[in-house]
């Protein structure tokens, strides 16, 4: 399987990371109802970010229901040190894994071994890397990660250059390279980063923060399935 196989043209991802853990399953189950195919997944370690999040052993317990359902797990590894957990990820059911540009000091040979346990691969950057550097260290990748926040905690606005930087990015990478952007991604910003090029938009608080999150999911979904308007 390939993310040709999990995503369309355009997919909103809802971030586990914002969910009800009480109510993990249900929700997420819903979603897939509402249209969700991939799912976003953040483990931070409490060193590369601030924040101790989920890792494998909640992913472990997620994907026989979301493989069942025929959606992905999109892993994000907030961490230092990324190679040493793909295996991990790759054990617990993940389909794909990101590692972050400044964890990592040979992304060639990072992609290479994510491929090597059959998983998808893909290269995060922070705001305070450059593009071209972001774009260069993910050659061969399946994806680049634009950050629109600074990675931690969910909740946080989507930073106004973040689009710009967007756009430069997919100038950079080739036609192929799915370009993802994660942080701060809602009702009012979704339409700005789909315009600017992204086509793999991940949401947290503006799909579990509402009452109803497949609802919440599905208009958001919604808005930004026409093509990019350039």
């Amino acid at each position: 399987m390939a993310w040709s196989d999990w995503a369309g043209e355009v997919e909103v991802e809802p971030s586990i990371y914002a969910a009800d853990f009480a109510r993990l399953g249900e929700q997420l189950g819903a979603l897939v109802e509402a249209g969700a195919r991939v799912f976003h997944f953040d483990a931070g370690d409490g060193h590369f970010i601030p924040e101790i999040t989920i890792g494998p052993v909640v992913i472990a317990s997620i994907s026989p229901l979301v493989h069942a359902w025929g959606a992905a797990l999109d892993c994000h590894l907030m961490v230092e040190e990324p190679e040493r957990h793909f295996a991990s990820v790759a054990e617990a059911g993940g389909d794909s894994v990101t590692f972050h540009a400044e964890t990592c000091a040979d992304p060639a040979r990072a992609i290479a071994a994510a491929r090597a346990l059959g998983l998808g691969v893909g290269v995060a950057f922070s705001p305070d890397t450059s593009v071209e550097e972001a774009a260069a260290a993910a050659e061969g990748a399946d994806l680049v990660l634009c950050m629109s926040i600074h990675p931690g905690y969910s909740g946080q606005s989507f930073m106004p250059e973040a689009a710009a930087r967007i756009a430069r990015l997919r100038v950079l990478v080739p036609e192929e390279t799915r370009v993802q952007v994660d942080g701060g991604i809602n009702g009012d910003t979704v339409g700005l980063a789909r315009d600017a090029g992204a086509d793999l938009l991940v949401a947290g608080s503006a799909v579990f923060w509402h009452d109803d999150p497949a609802r919440a999911y599905r208009k958001l979904s919604e808005s930004v399935r026409e093509p990019a308007r350039g």
